[in-house]
């Protein structure tokens, strides 16, 4: 995983055209596996379930703010490219339509037909107000007197009144009035007010949606009006941020004011409604919204399931999955009878340690890492980037505790990351108050590696230690997401840190690395050169194989290659979680190519490279996805593992994510099918819960 001469290899025969699979429909592919869970009732507890079906809405929300969006805007400027997979824009927008369409509905019916009675089943109920009793209709008319009535905001549509602007993502009532001493129908909307919980609790696991609770006191809400009919719905708008990057000064600026103007003046790229809409209010609501019918989707209520977000609170261990404390790794304690955690400086002197999350524990790892550095005398300097963190971060906290007490401390804020800017901006302007030296990343790119360098003053001279990992230093998230990361003084890798970090800070040209590839210079590049050495080795009689595990391939140079070592004859293994632009399994193009992608109670975030080099293996971990935005506009780095037991670790986590007796989903050319249990119906390895029972059994 370093970078290398590649060798000189006979001209490949011209790849067929229609190679690739389309990303926007690939990716509608990845959220229907996440349905997939939510229908899974012999693997995924109910209520885990449930809040699968809201991720599932919460992803296809961020799909239609951000990719339909962009799609949209090139279709209103005229640009007629095809995309990668062949298909113009227009038609493709026509297939997103049909195929989210098909999605929904199939969603709604998964959670009317199955979720929603099995929870009843279980006593967690979403009751209409009838099925209230007296005493919790007393309580909810006095819940919507003292909480609810006061913060409404009622806007009526009329000669004096323009239409109101609808907010992307806010639940509305849309109501029909008839006014006693005017002729003709009135309109108005009601904005659901998102500080209150979308479904109202009642005690003893009993809710009822806010709308409900809002609908039956409408009368107060329109005194003296006759409500004809009502009905709720919800617009989605382009929520993508267009930032224009003049120099790295203005990039805060720039973005405070973008966020601004985030809130308004976005166009509707989605309306979903009541299935029961009338066809009068429809007729309204899209021609004020100015959307097409075909952007319009009919739904049952209620809407916007990511609520069930707010169900996944219920204590119910019975239909829950089973709690799991991540353990410290073995490599970090003081010793081998000891549960306590080791001096994390004194274990790193030793041996580099490979950690990979949640099995392994964040908080005595990598937050401990930083937190010992803020405390110790001895360092000198913390450098990190921070890409996306929780609100109460101790990992904020430790660089800020660093810089009260004298010491050197960078961070690089990318204050960019999608929808999490003005918290990071938040964040930036807290650090800076307190001393450390922020750093808001390079124009025209994102800063998505995840790196850490403290520089500690010991007896035999200046030491530097590093963390290099695949996910965000992010203590909520890494109980999570599955990652992975190095801790390690080697200083070969400690030295190219410190490199990559004067280059991100100093804006040097810095290229070299030795124990690094670092996009957007190096990792397309390095990786197709060593895609290029499997195919020679597999020419030359030696052992050749290779093994990708990302979120996303989309990159079609990287593609290409993999398909010319398939039709080399070498064999590739690619674990993908969600987009995957490869076709694998086509006579002539991929015949060598496997694709599985595994989701489950964690979120499969790791990024891993594997090249059999001809008996040696050449190994990475690393920030970057294969796609276009990680290889070409941001900052990434994958470093080479060298450990031989690191090594085995990783190989051993590929073995299992192939093995047939695995759950997965397995696509063979466009089509994903999912295999949970083998030719006898017996349940197959759920590969999560495997290494949680593994890492349960140690005996810290």
């Amino acid at each position: 995983m370093t970078q290398q001469t590649a060798p000189q290899l006979p001209i490949e025969a011209q790849l067929p055209e229609g190679r690739y699979s389309d990303r926007e429909l690939s990716w509608l592919a990845f959220n229907n596996r996440v349905l997939d869970l939510a229908k899974d009732a012999q693997r995924v507890p109910l209520l885990e379930r449930a809040k699968f079906l809201a991720i599932f809405s919460s992803n296809l929300d961020e799909f239609f703010m951000v990719r339909v969006a962009g799609l949209k805007r090139r279709i209103d400027a005229g640009v007629a490219v095809p995309s990668p997979a062949g298909i113009m824009p227009r038609d493709l927008h026509d297939a997103i339509l049909a195929r989210t369409s098909e999605l929904v509905i199939d969603q709604a019916q998964v959670f009317a037909n199955d979720v929603r009675p099995a929870l009843e089943t279980e006593g967690i109920k979403i009751l209409d107000w009838a099925e209230l009793t007296d005493d919790e209709q007393q309580r909810m008319h006095a819940l919507f007197t003292e909480r609810i009535f006061p913060v409404l905001t009622p806007l009526a549509v009329d000669s004096s009144h323009p239409f109101p602007y609808i907010s992307g993502l806010s639940i509305n009532l849309a109501i029909l009035l008839n006014h006693p001493s005017r002729e003709g129908r009135q309109f108005a909307r009601i904005k659901l007010p998102s500080i209150l919980s979308r479904f109202v609790p009642l005690g003893g696991g009993r809710f009822i949606p806010l709308e409900t609770l809002i609908i039956e006191h409408l009368d107060e809400v329109f005194s003296g009006m006759q409500v004809l009919q009502h009905t709720t719905f919800r617009v989605t708008r382009n929520e993508d941020l267009e930032v224009e990057e003049d120099d790295a000064e203005n990039i805060l600026f720039a973005l405070e004011k973008e966020l601004l103007s985030r809130k308004v003046g976005r166009s509707p790229v989605r309306l979903e409604v009541e299935e029961t809409i009338d066809d009068e209010m429809l007729t309204l609501l899209t021609g004020e919204l100015d959307i097409s019918e075909r952007e319009v989707f009919k739904i049952p209520a209620p809407l916007d399931l990511t609520g069930l977000f707010g169900l996944a609170g219920v204590d119910r261990e019975n239909i829950s999955y089973p709690g799991f404390l991540p353990k410290t790794h073995p490599d970090l304690l003081m010793g081998v009878v000891s549960s306590k955690p080791a001096n994390i400086f004194k274990a790193l002197r030793k041996k580099d340690v490979l950690v990979q999350h949640p099995y392994d524990s964040f908080a005595t790892s990598v937050q401990r890492l930083v937190e010992q550095a803020a405390a110790d005398p001895r360092v000198l300097a913390i450098k990190q980037t921070l890409y996306r963190t929780s609100g109460d971060s101790p990992i904020i906290d430790a660089l800020i505790e660093a810089a009260m007490a004298g010491k050197q401390v960078l961070a690089l804020v990318e204050i960019k990351a999608r929808f999490d800017e003005q918290a990071n901006i938040a964040w930036a302007r807290k650090l800076e108050k307190y001393g450390v030296h922020v750093v808001y990343g390079m124009v025209g790119l994102k800063t998505h590696c995840k790196l850490m360098l403290i520089v500690r003053d010991e007896p035999d001279g200046l030491r530097r230690y590093a963390h290099i990992g695949t996910g965000n230093y992010n203590p909520k998230t890494a109980r999570l997401y599955e990652d992975m990361g190095l801790l390690t003084s080697n200083t070969i890798i400690t030295d190219d840190v410190a490199r990559l970090f004067n280059h991100l800070s100093g804006m040097t040209r810095e290229t070299n690395y030795r124990r690094l590839l670092v996009a957007p210079a190096g990792i397309r590049t390095g990786l197709i050169t060593n895609i290029e050495h499997e195919i020679a080795n597999h020419r030359a009689g030696l052992p050749a194989r290779i093994r990708i595990k990302v979120n996303s391939v989309v990159d079609e140079a990287v593609i290409d290659a993999l398909y010319h070592a398939s039709n080399a004859g070498v064999p590739v293994d690619m674990w993908v979680r969600g987009i995957c632009a490869v076709r694998p399994g086509v006579p002539g193009l991929s015949e060598n190519v496997r694709v599985r992608s595994i989701l489950g109670r964690f979120l499969e975030h790791s990024r891993l490279f594997w090249f059999e080099n001809g008996g040696n293996p050449s190994v990475g971990i690393g920030s970057s996805d294969l796609m276009h935005r990680n290889l070409d506009r941001r900052v990434e780095a994958i470093v080479s593992i060298t450990n031989p037991g690191h090594i085995a670790q990783i190989g051993e986590l590929f073995d299992l994510a192939f093995d047939d007796q695995t759950v997965s989903w397995r696509l063979h050319d466009q089509n994903w099918t999912p295999v949970t249990t083998d030719d006898d119906g017996v349940p197959l390895r759920d590969l999560q819960e495997y290494l949680i029972r593994r890492v349960s059994a140690r005996r810290n």
